[in-house]
């Protein structure tokens, strides 16, 4: 029985186990059988892993995916994928990721694999927890692709992109995906730059087929790579326009940054359900269960306890397994507690 209250769910990504980590440095030396057998294995852990927390919502951990996104630039035709970075050498930063170049038509025809990781995590999976799928929004995955002659700038790129993404969303939804999430932290990075309004007019022609078919939620952070954010961290540029998002969740950022805003929570729940991160995905410090508990009641201050859930700041994959687990075993216990006072 999923909890009516103060939900425990995850944003998406989860570690990779270290075998496949290590794997992934060698995938010449594995078959094609191999590989599915090493995916699989990874999403049987990570289901595992995220049952045994106890959480209401869980995911297949992106076990099949390079970072939250990047293999997704697999399935798109008219790009020649780049894997070297601006800079190679250093503390490990944003601006080590490579770029992709634009040659042709951006097509997806196979879609985005998003599909066949719900099918997995569906016959995987036990009976009991929601099921939720993640996938980029375009804007987002906009940001990897240079513009050329065809595709004039980010904002050019992201229209091409945005049908594939449409497309994707609505295949989830019909192959049984009842909790779906849309990754724009591109979105909030860039807020306090931008044209807000001309973001939530994305995102809403993105979403739009499947408004009111499953419980749709959007993910914004400021940047998670290697541990380290990218934008600036101000949840205040993004309002009051992100709340016409056609969404029934928002998910915002807030263990990081020592639940600086924490009110404007209560502007989002006047719209939507909100989704807070409880957890600090880029801290070893693992929290308590008394801390979580602490975080709870401070949110509650602000968003009834059925319009709230709780999770990590971002997804986990930049954080180490030990540590997730301890992370989300703690989370669910304190969300446990405070329902029992409630």
């Amino acid at each position: 029985m999923i909890n009516p209250f103060i939900r425990t769910t995850v944003i998406g990504s989860y570690p990779f186990p270290s075998w496949l980590e290590f794997a992934s440095q060698h995938f010449d030396h594995f078959g094609t059988a191999d590989l599915a057998e090493l995916q699989e294995d990874a999403v049987i852990a990570a289901i595992h892993d995220q049952v045994s927390a106890g959480l209401d919502v869980i995911t297949d951990g992106e076990q099949s995916r390079f970072d939250f996104n990047l293999s997704f630039y697999g399935y798109l035709e008219g790009i020649r994928q780049e894997t070297a970075s601006p800079r190679k050498w250093g503390p490990p930063a944003h601006d080590q990721r490579g770029k992709h170049e634009i040659i042709g038509e951006l097509r997806a025809p196979r879609g985005l694999g998003a599909v066949a990781e719900f099918e997995r995590l569906k016959r995987l999976a036990p009976a009991g927890p929601i099921l939720k799928a993640s996938v980029p929004g375009p804007y987002t995955l906009s940001g990897r692709l240079i513009p050329n002659a065809g595709y004039k700038d980010r904002y050019a790129v992201t229209e091409a992109l945005l049908p594939i993404v449409r497309k994707e969303l609505e295949d989830l939804v019909k192959a049984g995906c009842t909790e779906l999430s849309v990754d724009e932290p591109s979105m909030s990075c860039y807020a306090y730059r931008e044209d807000t309004k001309r973001f939530v007019d994305i995102f809403n022609r993105t979403v739009a087929p499947v408004v009111g078919k499953c419980r749709l939620s959007v993910h914004l952070c400021f940047g998670n790579y290697k541990g380290h954010a990218v934008g600036k961290r101000r949840l205040a540029p993004m309002f009051p326009d992100f709340l016409d998002f056609k969404v029934n969740e928002m998910h915002v950022e807030m263990a990081n940054r020592e639940f600086a805003e924490i009110d404007m929570i209560a502007r989002i729940a006047e719209k939507m359900n909100v989704a807070v991160g409880i957890v600090d995905v880029k801290s070893y410090y693992i929290e308590t269960v008394e801390d979580i508990v602490e975080r709870i009641k401070l949110c509650l201050k602000y968003v009834p306890a059925e319009k709230l859930s709780v999770a990590p700041d971002c997804g986990l994959s930049q954080t180490a397994r030990w540590a997730a687990k301890q992370k989300l075993a703690n989370m669910v216990e304190g969300a446990r507690k405070m329902r029992e006072r409630l």
